[in-house]
């Protein structure tokens, strides 16, 4: 699903037109930038858990010449799905 079919859904399950769907959508998404950028986690209870995760520094390998390289330390976006979401996708 890409996100003009996610703005659809939203739009037909909500009965907001499909401005607002996408408006509401955009905004959610810039909330949960925001909040990453300041540090903090963004926790949906029974859906899931944004937060942002610190990689440490590490060696690697440079594929084409095999010429050992550091990748240096970063920090990447996680979500962990929560319980409900797990049962929702694991019902059969």
């Amino acid at each position: 699903m890409n996100k003009t079919e996610l703005v659809n859904s939203i739009a037909s399950k909500s009965g907001l037109s499909k401005k607002n769907s996408e408006a509401a959508l955009n905004a959610f998404l810039s909330s949960v930038e925001d909040a990453l950028k300041g540090g903090d986690k963004v926790v949906l209870v029974g859906f899931g858990t944004f937060e942002v995760r610190q990689r440490a520094a590490r060696k690697g390998r440079n594929p084409q010449t095999k010429q050992e390289i550091t990748i240096p330390a970063s920090k990447a976006p996680v979500f962990k799905a929560g319980k409900g979401l797990k049962e929702i996708i694991n019902k059969k």
